[in-house]
């Protein structure tokens, strides 16, 4: 077999909230260890086609998805597929940080304790010691890790759901618009860390700001009204764009 030239592949996704299609034929490949930015209007789609990768949508009443994901060629949607297991290996982090009413040492032991990754006490301080200091925390709670989660600035919040993320080893990062809720510091910081994960993560990124877009990501696809409408790498897109609707957007015309 030759090599995947991808981590993620999605062809011909279509999904629908009731009666009403939120995405139609969606056809992309998600390259390994780099940063794909979806970019596009509020209400575009880039949001639901980010649940789709980990099978959030199947939480949602009435929502279908049609089509066929794979990670690493394997089917994600097939019978049989341990969803748990799936959400280990694909985690998430939300646009509003939201650690668990927990101490900042627990909120990253929670995931490696839940699917077993460690066997005692010695082994989980490590993992969760690992993970700070991936996530660029480790240095600014190592003294307080009895502390609260909560008890943390936004930034730092959210650079804790990032290590609660890697904890338990996943190989894809969903990240949906993780930087909207932080100012332009913490945002920065978090841009920092993104540009050190892809070297161990896939990363798939939503976000609203084509900027942020254009700073971290290696490839760019760009979603309007349901539909894929361009991609490619990230320079191509903002500087050489072959559809109007994708020049229209980041010139801002539309949006």
């Amino acid at each position: 077999m030759p090599p995947l030239t991808h981590k993620v592949r999605a062809q011909n996704v279509n999904v629908f909230y009731g009666q009403k299609k939120a995405l139609n034929n969606i056809n992309l490949d998600i390259p390994a260890c780099q940063v794909t930015a979806l970019i596009g209007p509020s209400g575009c789609g880039k949001s639901t086609f980010l649940r789709c990768l980990n099978r959030m949508n199947d939480v949602v009443d009435g929502c279908r998805v049609e089509g066929n994901i794979t990670l690493d060629g394997e089917d994600i949607y097939a019978r049989g597929v341990d969803v748990v297991h799936l959400r280990a290996r694909v985690g998430i982090v939300f646009q509003k940080p939201n650690p668990f009413p927990k101490s900042i040492f627990d909120n990253v032991a929670y995931g490696p304790k839940i699917h077993g990754l460690v066997n005692n006490r010695s082994e989980m301080e490590e993992l969760v010691t690992t993970s700070l200091e991936k996530a660029g925390l480790w240095t600014e709670v190592r003294d307080r890790l009895d502390a609260p989660g909560t008890s943390l600035s936004g930034g730092q919040q959210q650079r804790l759901c990032i290590a609660r993320a890697i904890a338990v080893q996943p190989e894809v990062i969903l990240m949906d618009e993780p930087c909207s809720a932080l100012d332009p510091i913490a945002t920065a910081r978090i841009e920092e860390l993104i540009d050190e994960l892809k070297e161990n993560f896939t990363i798939i990124m939503v976000t609203h700001s084509m900027q942020q877009a254009a700073r971290v990501s290696q490839k760019t696809a760009f979603f309007h009204m349901g539909e894929l409408v361009e991609q490619g790498d990230t320079q191509d897109i903002f500087t050489r764009p072959q559809d109007e609707r994708t020049q229209a957007y980041i010139t801002g015309r539309i949006g």
